[in-house]
Parts: structure tokens; sequence; C-alpha cells
């Protein structure tokens, strides 16, 4: 077996945060972004850049997984991996990182997993920085919004020249020496690397970052960046790519009734109907198709992108969710083609509104063609007992 050759550059890739408010179900770097996690795609970039020994921080407990997407992510490098238990702050996290760094790195990047679409070329850039001779370098695009200072009380006390206002990204990168004295003698805990290298008395330098290299936080950064993924990964890498053709996708959606208010369903309101119960307004038939559409552009699905996480979706109707999954599809260079949804129900009738109710869901879909049906189950099951609804969408989307 041909070893990797020892690299004078480490990546300590922090991946220990708790992802509390990205609400993803698990620790920030384990959420799903594309086919793998945050981490594997964060990873894939950290290979791709220059020859390191790359440590992985993780919570206790995902030791595991990560070793397991850090060597599919290395390839034939996965004998430069390192993973280790995280501590109770970054600071800490990173500390734990240098701890396991080999007695040859004297290059130190630290890098958020949470940045997981940071091209090869930015720590190229911070690399090439101290390497001629820089102490700490971080990577920054500049601020393009319109900068106001206030106060407690929400009041504007005064602009602030964004001309002298960058933000920081990841890699960070530092002389080993450097970064180990700074972690040593640190007195308070702070946001990111470079503030503790500069606590300690080092200039640090900036290199041009990129937009890519956004960090993912909410639950829109995370459809952001899916969206981005799903976009480039339809270029085929092929010489003679395949054209990128229609595709298909189905979605169901089931909803009891008991909720408070009137039943909102396939976009119309139905005065005198017993409501749906759900965290919006219980549209099983626009939820369908939300989830039909999402599947056919490989985006997800519902609960990815309108979980109970998402307060701007408590109560909406079905505009809302079609209108964002239109833009979500559009995003990732997609356009719909049409739609066909059939409900099943006792309650409410469909017939003498089932036009009404085609023109809404088209409405919010940009104008694409949507087929509604409606059929019952002669008695059968919870619709057949008027317990719920339940909906069945068949979605085609095309190339935009």
């Amino acid at each position: 077996m041909t070893l990797t050759p020892v690299p004078r550059i480490a990546v300590i890739v922090v991946a220990a945060g708790s992802g509390t408010r990205l609400r993803g179900g698990a620790p920030k770097a384990f959420v799903g972004l594309d086919t793998r996690s945050i981490l594997h795609r964060s990873l894939l970039g950290v290979f791709a850049g220059p020859l390191a020994q790359v440590v992985v921080v993780v919570p206790e407990g995902y030791e595991g997984d990560a070793l397991t997407d850090a060597r599919d992510a290395a390839g034939a490098a996965a004998d430069l991996v390192t993973v280790v238990t995280g501590g109770a702050t970054r600071q800490a996290s990173v500390a734990a990182g240098v701890a396991a760094l080999w007695a040859d790195v004297d290059i130190v990047l630290v890098h958020d997993a949470a940045r997981a679409l940071t091209p090869p070329e930015v720590f190229e850039r911070v690399v090439a920085a101290v390497e001629a001779g820089a102490a700490a370098v971080i990577p920054t695009v500049p601020v393009v919004d319109t900068i106001k200072r206030v106060d407690a009380a929400g009041r504007v006390v005064a602009g602030v020249d964004r001309s002298e206002l960058a933000a920081a990204q990841t890699p960070q990168g530092f002389r080993r020496a450097v970064l180990e004295a700074a972690l040593a003698e640190a007195t308070a805990d702070h946001t990111d690397d470079a503030a503790v290298v500069a606590a300690a008395g080092h200039t640090v330098l900036t290199v041009a970052g990129d937009a890519a290299a956004f960090k993912i936080t909410t639950a829109p950064d995370l459809e952001r960046a899916r969206a981005i993924v799903q976009a480039a990964s339809a270029v085929s890498p092929d010489p003679t790519p395949v054209a990128r053709g229609p595709r298909v996708g189905i979605g169901t959606d089931v909803h009891g009734f008991g909720g408070a208010g009137t039943l909102w369903l396939a976009g119309l309101e139905w005065p005198g109907e017993q409501a749906l119960s759900g965290h919006s307004d219980g549209d099983a038939v626009a939820h369908a198709i939300v989830d039909a559409l999402l599947a056919a552009a490989g985006l997800g699905d519902i609960g990815t992108h309108f979980g109970t996480d998402r307060p701007e979706f408590a109560g909406a109707h079905a505009e809302a969710f079609l209108v964002h999954t239109l833009g979500l599809l559009r995003e990732a260079g997609w356009s719909v083609g049409n739609v066909s949804v059939q409900v099943q129900a006792n309650r409410p009738r469909f017939a003498a509104r089932r036009v009404e109710a085609e023109r809404a869901l088209s409405a919010a879909l940009g104008g694409a063609a949507v087929s509604v049906s409606a059929t019952t189950t002669d008695g059968l099951g919870f619709t057949g007992r008027t317990e719920g609804v339940a909906a069945f969408a068949t979605a085609l989307v095309v190339p935009a």
C-alpha cells in the first residue's frame, strides 16, 4: 500500500456544534445536505484543496459517523484523517483539534464544517498567505448591506461606514506555534480563532473569500445550499453530457378533521365545512403537490422546507406553500411542467368547485397546468369514515 506523503499543513474541521438554530434533528454537521451530510460535503472541499492532515472535531457519540464521512470524502488519502471529540465551546473544540496535530505540521487552517460549499481556491489563498510570512490570515467578503447602529429600544443611532467592514469566513490560517500559544494564553472565549490570535497581539491579514462559503445556520440557509448542490449536480462532468430532461415526482399527504376555523383545501376556503388539523391550514392537496414537486426536482420533501420549526408557515394557506416551492425549483434550475392531484374524501364535494381549485393552484404555481380530480373510497378506511382527507399528486418538472 502506498502511503500519502506527510503534509506540513493541517485543516481542523470544526463540526462539534449542536445546530440549535437549524433544528435538523441532529448536530448541524450531520444534517443531510445532498445524499450525505453537511460534514461530508464540507470535507469534499477540504480534500480538493492543498494536501493536509485533516482533523475532524465532532460531538461525543458522532465519532464513528464522522470517520465514515471523512474516509469516503478522502478516498485514497484516508490515512490523513483524524477524528477527535470536541469540547463545550468552539475554542475548546479547536484546542482539541490542535492537540491531535502531527509533529510535522507547521501551518494550521481552522474551518467550519457549516461552510460546506467553500471552494478549494479559498484554502489555497489562505495557505499561500501564511507561507508568505503572515502569522494569521482570514478570508473575507465585503459587507454589501447598509449597516446601522441601533440602541436597545430599536432606534437607529447612526450609520456605519461599511467601507471599513468585512464579513469573516473560514478557513482561517495560522502558524502552528502562534495558534497554540494563543489558545494556551487565552483568558476569554472568542467567537472565532482569529480573535484569539489577535488578542495575543498578532496581526491578522485578509485574503479574498467567496460568496459560496456562506455558513449554514438556519433552515433557509440549508435550503439555499441544497438548491446550489442540486443545480451543480445536474451538470455532468462528461465531455459529452447527457441532456437534462424532464423529471417526475410523486407526493402524498393526509390530514384529519378537527382543526380550528374554516376548512381550506386545494387553495380554497370551504365555509361551513369542518377544518383539517395541521401546523398550517392542513391543506392536504397543496401539501401533496409540494411533495411531488420537491421529489421531482430532488430537493427533499415538505418536512425539509416547511417543518414545524418554521413559524412563518404556521396557519399558512396553499399559496404560501406553492409560491415558496416554486422559488426553490427556480433557484435549482427547474420549472413546473404540469401537476395532477387526486383527492380522496367524503367531504367537501369537489365537483362544483373543481375548476376554481385548479385555477387557484395554477396561479400559485406561476400559471403551470394543474388538474384536480376527486373520489371516495366507498366507505372504506379513514376517508370513507369521514375522518379526514387524503391527496395523491404527480408532478412533472422540466429544465428552466
